[in-house]
């Protein structure tokens, strides 16, 4: 394990996880990005095609290809805000609560199953060290290596 680095580990194990989710979401014609979108838009009220995107850490033009296609396959419908003249909000139709249930059991069932294969103290510490990531990456520490020296 010494060999692999810190990247090579994170970047195999999240195509695992995305090779996963794909195969599973394949058996009912979809994909990850999809049931992915349909559990990051609000249920009740919709939510603003603009903070899709944020939420989802996808690029705008992916983004647009996901919802035109899951407006086609009628899992979403667009609305306009009633708050903002200019922005639409993104509604789940029956079918998409539907796909929308289907996919929280799959992510539930992978949580589930990876709490029950790894003791606690390992999972506080890969949240903590993902965290650490995270902050880093966002907070540009790592490649100003004139402000940050490497330990």
């Amino acid at each position: 394990m010494k060999d692999k680095t810190i990247d090579y580990i994170l970047r195999t194990t999240w195509l695992a996880v995305n090779k996963m989710y794909n195969e599973e979401a394949a058996k009912f014609s979809s994909t990850m990005a999809t049931g992915f979108a349909l559990l990051s838009i609000d249920p009740e009220n919709g939510t603003p095609s603009t903070s899709l995107g944020p939420k989802m850490g996808m690029e705008a033009t992916s983004l647009s290809r996901t919802l035109k296609m899951m407006e086609e396959k009628g899992l979403i419908i667009r609305k306009p805000n009633p708050e903002d003249g200019r922005g639409v909000l993104i509604h789940l139709t029956e079918f998409g609560r539907e796909k929308r249930a289907y996919s929280r059991e799959k992510v539930l069932t992978f949580n589930e199953t990876i709490r029950a294969n790894v003791t606690e103290d390992e999972l506080i510490g890969f949240y903590k060290v993902a965290e650490i990531i995270n902050n880093m990456i966002s907070n540009k520490q790592i490649y100003n290596q004139n402000e940050h020296s490497i330990k």
